[in-house]
């Protein structure tokens, strides 16, 4: 039975980790986001009471 012999598979199986463990990931943390993140201004707003004119 062909589907027994392990020696094709065993190359595929390899090659293809391969692939997945060297290729893939440096292709894919090549690109960069288009919309980087910014720093916040470290102002703090002014903030006020709030006066109810009930009380």
């Amino acid at each position: 039975m062909p589907h027994l012999n392990p020696a094709p598979w065993f190359a595929i199986l390899l090659f293809s980790w391969l692939v997945f463990l060297t290729i893939i990931p440096t292709k894919v943390m090549s690109h960069t986001s288009p919309n980087e993140p910014i720093t916040l201004d470290s102002e703090k707003h002014k903030t006020e009471p709030w006066n109810w004119p009930w009380q």
